[in-house]
């Protein structure tokens, strides 16, 4: 019995130990990245169409405030991503998103209601508070192996991208149809079926199995599954470690300043299609559709490209010179219809690809005993880069107008690119096998 133990667990090594996920990774990859979906979209959903929605609301003729309503959940995300990241390393990752989606779901209900400004950016900031992005980027890690984990956390990126894609063509024809506060009960539905996702279809990390799974192998339905574990604790790496990491301080920036110039441009592009393009914001999906569709066929071969060649270094360095070139660009150009659209293009180029590599590259330099923390950490500067990302783009847009905004959010975005010159380049998959 020994011996065939023995035979069983070598097979099942030398089955893991290829680049391809197994069924039971892929499973988890993709229910995973649907509790993604599910919140994102309704987060996604609101940023064509709020900013203009808010200057017709009860002190939306402050520009300083409509601009926080849209990024004041990046504050609140920011305060609590850490300690949920923190919590789920020792509690378990599923209670901690359940709480999360729940939180976020009352701030859709609270916003669906508000008829101020005021009270929905305090709608909004609740649902920040439900900050579970790191949770679910921790569960990932957890169900993965290290060389897989890559392809993985790509998944999850590109389904970001495509629903951030699709919310933006949606986004308008449905305002059109159910109004902001639809949107938003709209949300709370989602909200709740993720929850019903995370309950139902998703495997338990190794700290919520019973002991006597941990380090074992099952069988199912033909399949060997392993569950991962370390021998380390939480404990041995401590916030300072992760804080300080130098690659990891290089990727915390890329995502503060890449969701940083999302908010931003969001608070000024509706209004800039509605005054060049003519369009009221019931059809920006006309600009939004055909620009989200080719920036996904031009993005695609690039990302296949550089994990082929273990370039990612390089594509990343390419995309962000490619946002600091769009941003300047705009400076100039922000009064054209058709150069906004070209524009905007090259833009979504370089941000999707960027979504797609950045949570990659930190659980693959996190400390494999902290990831919740490493990418708790990663996850409250992402918060912070659209609260302030928000905040900042209306107190330049009242004060100084769109140029001003978009020459800074370049300079932005070219500091990043000097820093990130001395990351240190992945390796190939090929390294990581066992």
């Amino acid at each position: 019995m020994d011996d065939m133990q023995a035979v069983a667990s070598s097979e099942n090594s030398s089955a893991l130990s290829g680049e391809s996920m197994t069924p039971a990774e892929r499973s988890a990859t993709a229910w995973l990245a649907t509790i993604f979906a599910l919140r994102m979209f309704g987060l996604f959903m609101v940023l064509p169409v709020m900013a203009v929605h808010a200057m017709g609301m009860p002190g939306g003729q402050d520009l300083t405030l409509v601009g926080l309503a849209l990024g004041i959940y990046g504050l609140t995300q920011a305060c609590f991503q850490v300690p949920m990241g923190w919590a789920s390393d020792l509690i378990g990752r599923k209670p901690v998103i359940v709480l999360g989606l729940l939180i976020f779901a009352a701030g859709c209900v609270w916003a669906a209601c508000a008829s101020t400004v005021q009270q929905l950016l305090m709608a909004r900031a609740l649902q920040g508070a439900g900050a579970i992005s790191s949770v679910v980027s921790a569960l990932l890690a957890d169900l993965t192996r290290e060389h897989v984990r890559s392809k993985a956390m790509a998944a999850i990126g590109g389904s970001i991208g495509l629903v951030f894609a699709l919310s933006l063509v949606g986004a308008p024809a449905l305002y059109s149809w159910v109004g902001l506060s639809g949107i938003f009960w709209i949300t709370a539905v989602l909200c709740s079926l993720a929850i019903w996702v995370v309950l139902t279809r998703i495997p338990s990390s190794a700290k919520q199995l019973p002991s006597a799974f941990v380090k074992k192998t099952r069988v199912q339905k033909n399949e060997q599954i392993t569950v991962q574990t370390t021998t380390q604790t939480t404990a041995a790496v401590s916030l300072l470690d992760v804080l300080f990491n130098a690659d990891l301080l290089r990727l915390n920036l890329g995502i503060f300043t890449l969701h940083l110039t999302q908010m931003a441009l969001f608070v000024v592009i509706p209004d800039i299609l509605i005054k060049t393009g003519h369009l009221p914001v019931s059809e920006h999906w006309k600009v939004y559709l055909p620009v989200v569709v080719l920036s996904f066929m031009l993005m695609l071969p690039f990302l296949i490209w550089a994990e082929k060649k273990a370039k990612v270094k390089q594509l990343k360095l390419a995309s962000v010179f490619l946002l600091v070139m769009v941003q300047g660009a705009l400076a100039f150009f922000a009064n054209q219809f058709s150069y906004v659209v070209v524009l905007l293009t090259l833009y979504f180029v370089s941000f999707n690809v960027l979504e797609a590599l950045l949570p990659s590259w930190v659980s693959r330099v996190a400390p494999a005993q902290a990831k919740g923390l490493a990418l708790g950490v990663y996850n409250t500067t992402q918060a912070i880069g659209l609260f302030l990302g928000g905040a900042l783009g209306g107190w330049l847009l009242k004060n100084h107008g769109s140029a001003v905004l978009f020459e800074l959010i370049a300079l932005l975005c070219g500091l990043w690119f000097l820093v990130i010159l001395k990351l240190k380049p992945l390796p190939s998959r090929k390294q990581y096998k066992t």
